[in-house]
């Protein structure tokens, strides 16, 4: 069974004020470490259902800031994750 879990990313502010939503390619970017805030808005049995709920939280208070700024990701139920377990290099930051 996958599930999709849909996440809002509430972008932090640089020094100069300004914010980087996307890449180059488009794609959104966030990075905790710089203080972007991460929220998980709920767990759907479809990714459709997870994009009905974007269009009801796109008005609300905190995310109508930043309406375009919402992802899913598909996982499978019972599946093991980082299986070989992982590696702590002191000053390496990694991307998984």
């Amino acid at each position: 069974m996958e599930v999709f879990l849909l996440w809002h990313v509430r972008h932090a502010r640089s020094a100069d004020g300004s914010v980087e939503h996307v890449d180059g390619a488009g794609e959104l970017v966030w990075d905790e470490e710089q203080g972007d805030d991460l929220k998980v808005l709920g767990v759907y049995s479809s990714e459709r259902r997870a994009w009905e709920r974007v269009d009801r939280a796109r008005g609300l208070p905190g995310f109508a800031d930043e309406p375009d700024c919402f992802l899913t990701s598909r996982f499978v139920v019972d599946e093991d994750l980082w299986e070989d377990g992982f590696h702590t290099v002191p000053g390496v930051v990694s991307d998984g």
